[in-house]
């Protein structure tokens, strides 16, 4: 008698494995019986693996049966079924040795049970042939899409990059099993991102298709497809989004917003002062809209321009004083350029933007102008009232040419005319006061509080106006019968 492994159904055709006459290279597993046994000592179990399709949702599926060639139908044996799952997961007919799966399997859980198989004599009791493993594989299913473990996918990569540019890899799982058909072999697609991007169908890498400009766009979504079954009828997928940022080289030129800009400046602003500000923008961001402004031309060499590198913008600042009545306006050339270009991007920024600035000087009501700084004069004591000392003269250095009215600060010695001229009110002595210090003050008439004030200085010259005079009172005694000659006591 023979032993045989009847399986159920697999492709439509019914498979009978015999126990015996197997070949020495098939997956059989061959025992002895025990010696002394009272049957024959060349019958034993012969297993082969049983396979059963994950995911069976019938309360009881037939996997096998297990028959041993000693069985002649009387129902004098009994099958028993050993080891994890059995009588839970899996079942026998102890009767007919049929092999039952009473739940559903999930191969992702567990791929293959390792039970025993044992046949048993009602009458004795003993075992009519040896226990032995075999092994039950739980066949896979594509009951599984594939899954991005690795979200969220963010990427940056240079504006303008040339096509084929490596941008980021994504990569999906599949908990099918690798080695059951295409079950677990994945197909990546592009869902959105065309045309600027596309996608490797086997790696999933995602790569430049297209130059972009990051001042047009500055952020793409990409949608990547991951499909098992290498894309098959009946394949299950899953899908991942991708945020692409673009970041910013220096392929933009700062310019000017206006190409002609208007500015004024009082002719009494101090040099140093900033009379106004040009702008000029860039396209660029960080530090790749960083700028310097400088003048280009100025013939008088006035004016300067520093950068703000807080806000990017140029200062235009006064380097000379200005005067309205000598030169009322000016006019300059700016040129601005970025501070940091790289040698590669030099071809954007060959030619730097200009722009060209009317400077208009606004006049000021200036207070008069003497002639000079200060006046030193001269005149000779005893010269009587209403002589001529001399003449200081100032002028109105506006355009309007204000009269000048002169005054003397706290002098009752001099007086001053409205043309300028001192004269003495009281005679002069120069041994009572050889120089007097004047403060001569001029105002303008057609605005008296414009003022300007400067010191005069007036020598007194000495003149014979005085006969000598000894320095004290002298008594002097002379002895009677003196003679001729004889000195004086004192």
């Amino acid at each position: 008698m023979n032993c045989y492994l009847l399986l159920p159904f697999m492709l439509g055709i019914p498979l009978l494995w015999p126990c015996l006459g197997a070949t020495e290279n098939s997956q059989t597993k061959k025992v002895q019986q025990p010696v002394g046994s009272h049957l024959r000592v060349k019958r034993g179990w012969v297993w082969n693996q049983f396979f059963v399709p994950e995911e069976m949702n019938t309360t009881s599926h037939h996997v096998g049966r297990l028959r041993s060639d000693l069985d002649n139908g009387n129902n004098s044996l009994q099958y028993k079924l050993l080891g994890a799952g059995a009588g839970s997961t899996f079942i026998i007919d102890e009767r007919t040795g049929d092999v039952y799966a009473i739940q559903k399997l999930d191969r992702e859980e567990r791929s293959l049970y390792i039970l025993r198989a044992q046949v048993i004599d009602i009458t004795t009791g003993r075992a009519v042939e040896p226990e032995s493993e075999f092994v039950i594989k739980v066949s896979d299913i594509n009951d599984n899409e594939p899954k991005f473990l690795d979200e969220p996918y963010e990427a940056i990569v240079p504006e303008m990059s040339p096509e084929g540019t490596l941008v980021i890899q994504v990569t999906a799982s599949d908990a099918d099993d690798p080695s059951s058909g295409n079950n677990a072999r994945l197909l990546y697609s592009l869902l959105q991102g065309q045309p600027y991007f596309s996608v490797e169908p086997t790696t999933g890498v995602i790569r430049i298709s297209s130059k972009m400009d990051r001042e047009l766009q500055d952020e793409y979504w990409v949608i990547i497809q991951a499909k098992d079954m290498i894309g098959q009828p009946g394949a299950l997928s899953g899908t991942t989004s991708v945020l692409i940022k673009l970041s910013d080289v220096n392929d933009n030129k700062p310019i000017f917003k206006e190409s002609l800009y208007r500015l004024t400046v009082s002719e009494s602003a101090p040099t140093g002062t900033s009379i106004g500000t040009i702008m000029a923008y860039d396209n660029d961001i960080g530090e790749n809209a960083e700028m310097d402004y400088s003048i280009e031309e100025d013939d008088s060499q006035t004016f300067d321009i520093i950068t703000n590198h807080e806000t990017q913008e140029g200062i235009v600042i006064l380097k000379k004083k200005v005067n309205f009545e000598h030169q009322n306006h000016y006019g300059i050339r700016a040129k601005v350029k970025n501070h940091h270009v790289d040698e590669q991007l030099m071809k954007y920024h060959t030619e730097a933007s200009t722009t060209f600035i009317k400077i208009q000087v606004e006049d000021v009501d200036e207070p008069p102008l003497f002639l000079l700084p200060y006046y030193i004069f001269e005149i000779f004591e005893e010269t009587p009232q209403g002589s001529f000392v001399g003449v200081v003269s100032a002028t109105d250095p506006d355009n309007r040419k204000s009269p000048i009215r002169y005054s003397i600060t706290r002098s009752k010695v001099f007086n001053i005319d409205d043309n300028g001229t001192i004269t003495t009110t009281n005679s002069l002595d120069r041994e009572i006061s050889a120089w007097y210090n004047l403060s001569i003050t001029a105002t303008e008439k057609y605005n008296i509080e414009q003022i300007s004030s400067i010191p005069v200085y007036v020598q007194v010259l000495n003149i014979n106006d005085h006969a000598p005079e000894f320095s004290q009172y002298y008594e002097s005694y002379v002895c009677e019968n003196a003679g001729s000659g004889q000195g004086l006591f004192f």
